[in-house]
């Protein structure tokens, strides 16, 4: 099969399309066709020498999504049969023709979707339902502030929120950006290179704050949450180290958290995957959520795809689209 490479760690022009042997499914694994495959921060990260895969995943094609149709199952493969259309989230190996995969970490394409938008899926909705429902415990009526608001994660915590009955407000770097995100539900969309987002929030008060950019942005998001408020991390993209007041914390009652989805268990990603199509895929189904794909490229193009992500530039999702 073809599939992309990181042929050493570096700038985007190091990967390339090389021929690898076709992966072989487990008792427990399906072998997915790729049709198209998800873009994320992740493979930037993994593709610099970053972010190593973990134990199993294959070390060298990165790919956390992918869309597709099944092609085989494993002998304990219950629900799937082949040909069935699939959205997937891996440990690593979607930048390919074909991947394999738990099969409990499935979802079926929901209906009407393409592959390339079903694709843009996986790793942001387990991510965001995960960390804003779970983690966060955000409940309808109260709010959530986004950092990130045009990322592929910001479009769907922005989404997935509103459809929940959340207020929302986020944080963008441009004014195109800030309509982007207000078009898709948030109430609010501040600008942080020409606005303070604390200080226009701090009348409202949140009861949630997704934030990927720590650094200066923590002590920020800790004065803008209301008490018994929830401050989740999924990335630390300006500084993992920040100063904070203890006692603000203790006399809000705050709680903070953060994870990292890619290391976590089996059992957990299938759980997490059961209570996605239980409460998300409904959503999906009904029209309250729609994917935002920024640009699609070709396999051959995954270098040009990565300069883009690492630009900034995009607005939503950045997919492969594997023929």
């Amino acid at each position: 099969m073809k599939a992309v490479v990181i042929t050493t760690p570096g700038a985007p022009d190091v990967l390339q399309v090389q021929e690898k042997d076709m992966p072989s499914s487990t008792a427990q694994q399906v072998l997915i066709k790729v049709k198209a495959a998800g873009i994320n921060r992740p493979d930037v990260a993994q593709r610099k020498g970053n972010y190593p895969p973990p134990a199993g995943a294959p070390v060298d094609i990165p790919g956390l999504e992918v869309a597709g149709i099944i092609e085989a199952c494993g002998d304990e493969v219950q629900r799937w049969q082949l040909g069935d259309a699939v959205c997937a989230l891996l440990p690593g190996g979607g930048y390919a023709e074909y991947a394999v995969v738990d099969a409990r970490h499935c979802l079926p394409v929901p209906s009407g979707w393409s592959f390339e938008e079903a694709a843009s899926l996986p790793e942001t909705v387990f991510t965001v339902w995960h960390n804003v429902f779970q983690r966060g415990k955000l409940q309808p009526g109260e709010s959530l502030l986004v950092h990130g608001g045009s990322s592929g994660i910001g479009i769907t915590a922005i989404q997935l929120a509103k459809a929940w009955g959340a207020r929302v407000f986020a944080t963008a770097g441009s004014p195109e950006k800030c309509a982007a995100c207000e078009a898709l539900g948030a109430e609010r969309c501040i600008n942080y290179k020409t606005e303070d987002f604390e200080e226009i929030l701090k009348t409202e008060g949140v009861d949630v704050v997704l934030d990927m950019v720590g650094g200066n942005y923590i002590p920020k998001n800790l004065n803008l949450l209301k008490p018994d408020g929830q401050l989740v991390f999924i990335n630390a993209m300006q500084g993992a180290k920040g100063e904070f007041n203890v006692m603000q914390v203790m006399q809000k009652r705050l709680s903070i958290s953060g994870s990292t989805l890619r290391p976590r268990d089996a059992e957990f990603k299938a759980l997490l995957t059961a209570d996605i199509e239980k409460h998300v895929w409904p959503l999906l189904e009904a029209g309250k959520f729609r994917p935002v794909i920024y640009q699609t490229f070709s396999l051959q193009e995954a270098a040009q795809a990565h300069a883009l992500m690492e630009s900034s530039e995009h607005i939503g999702k950045i997919v492969l689209s594997i023929a």
